[in-house]
Order: structure tokens, then C-alpha cells, then sequence
């Protein structure tokens, strides 16, 4: 567990007045060049050093990262959600680190919630937190989004004593104990089920917290793309969900 410290100051001007731990944002990028910039740059206000992992881009996501500040790792090809996340897992373990936040690049997330969901593991009542949109009463998420990852949270929580609101989250936190030895092999969005499936078996205590997310395609209608890919993670989670088991500890 993570030594206690002090609270964390909300200001977005300041970095974290934590003495001894070293925070790492790991953003997995496929052609974010107009968001990663920003993202990196109000990123860095809170951590000690930002990981790009660009998964094939075919923009200026490479250059404006590292303009900004970012170390940036590139997959030499477009591998997959999953495989970006691989990424930010593996180099976090090769770096001596004790806390790894994971936020998207394209700007969905805010970087100033990050104090939000690192407090509850510096103050030791999480090892684990994961930012929910289901938990934010102002959310404005497109409807077709909202019932698909719905569905896909109740496949997840179907038989589990631990309930989420939102599986498929990629703003979340970790502990080193829990990221450091975890070896992961989905290269689609089910990763964030088998991420939270096979940590479980460290028996973490995990947190949820209300966060906010901006979408730019609240107008657009579900279409053939949409179904399938939704399809795919649903499919993913039950394989999942049979594969591993069922429970985490909680608080």
C-alpha cells in the first residue's frame, strides 16, 4: 500500500505536494494531433512525467506530443485500443514509479479531475480508482453510447458481489502493487474488463468517482459501426467474465 501523505492541492497551477511518490500519465493517441497538445500540457501540472503511446497515427500526434512536453512511444502500425493500453502498462512497469494515470487523448477527459482520482490512494482507501461518467448527473453522452456501454457494464457486473457504473472508463488510477507484474493480451476495448478481471486476483480495494466528459458527436446516430464495434466488446466481456473469475474486495 501507499504511504499516507499529504492532501493533494486542487489548483491546477500546482503539482502534487507528495515528497517521495512519483505520478506517471500514460495516453494512449490515435491521430489526436488537434487535443494531445493541450492534453499533455495541463497534464504535466499535475504529474512528474507523461507517457504518449501513439498507436499508428497518421497526423501530427507524434510531433505535438513531444512539443508539449510528452515522451512519446510509437507502434509502428495501428494496433488497437488494447494494444495502446498494453503499452502504457509495460512501460510503466520498466520505470520506478508509484502511481500511473491513464487519460485519453482525444480531450474527452479533464485533466484537472486527475487530483480526484489520485487522493483516495494517497490517503489509502483505494489502490484502484476509476473515474465514472454514470456517476455525474450533468453527463451528456450520446444515447446510442450510453445504452451500449449500459449493456456491456451490466454483462460485467451480471454475478459479481462488486458492482460498477462504468467498466468501459479509460480515465483511472493505479497503485504500482497492482500494475507492476500484470500481464494483459486484449487488443480491443475489452481490455478494460480484463484489466479490472485480472487484478481482481490481487484482491484491490477500488474506488469509483464522479468525472466529466466532453463528446463531440452528441448529434450523430448510431450506425452500422457503432453496432458492431459494441458487439465486439459485449462478446469480449462474456469471454471474459467466463475465463476469470468474479469477485474483488472492496470498501
Amino acid at each position: 500500500m501507499i504511504k499516507e501523505k499529504s492532501k493533494i492541492n486542487m489548483s491546477p497551477n500546482l503539482r502534487y505536494p507528495v515528497a517521495n511518490l512519483k505520478v506517471i500519465a500514460a495516453i494512449p493517441c490515435y491521430n489526436t494531433a488537434k487535443t494531445i497538445g493541450d492534453v499533455v500540457t495541463k497534464t504535466l501540472q499535475y504529474v512528474d512525467e507523461v507517457l504518449v503511446i501513439d498507436d499508428g497515427s497518421k497526423d501530427k500526434t507524434v510531433e505535438v506530443a513531444r512539443a508539449a512536453g510528452a515522451r512519446v512511444i510509437c507502434h509502428g502500425k495501428n494496433q488497437g485500443y488494447g494494444a495502446a493500453i498494453k503499452t502504457c502498462f509495460s512501460s510503466f512497469q520498466k520505470i520506478d514509479a508509484d502511481i500511473l494515470i491513464i487519460i485519453d487523448g482525444d480531450g474527452q477527459h479533464n485533466p484537472d479531475e486527475i487530483p480526484m482520482l489520485i487522493n483516495p490512494l494517497l490517503d489509502k482507501k483505494a489502490e484502484l480508482v476509476i473515474g465514472s461518467r454514470f456517476l455525474n448527473t450533468k453527463l451528456t453522452m450520446p444515447r446510442y453510447r450510453r445504452f451500449g456501454i449500459s449493456v456491456i457494464t451490466l454483462l460485467w457486473n451480471f454475478g459479481s458481489k462488486i458492482k460498477v457504473t462504468d467498466s468501459q472508463s479509460g480515465f483511472r488510477a493505479y497503485n504500482k502493487r497492482l500494475v507492476q507484474d500484470i500481464e494483459l493480451t486484449e487488443n480491443g476495448m475489452g481490455i478494460s474488463i480484463e484489466i479490472i478481471e485480472k487484478i481482481r486476483k490481487k484482491r484491490p480495494v477500488f474506488q469509483e468517482i464522479p468525472i466529466s466528459c466532453r463528446y463531440e458527436d452528441n448529434n450523430v446516430r448510431l450506425n452500422r459501426y457503432a453496432v458492431g464495434h459494441g458487439l465486439r466488446v459485449a462478446l469480449a466481456v462474456v469471454k471474459l467474465r467466463f475465463k476469470y473469475g468474479r469477485y474483488f474486495r472492496t470498501k
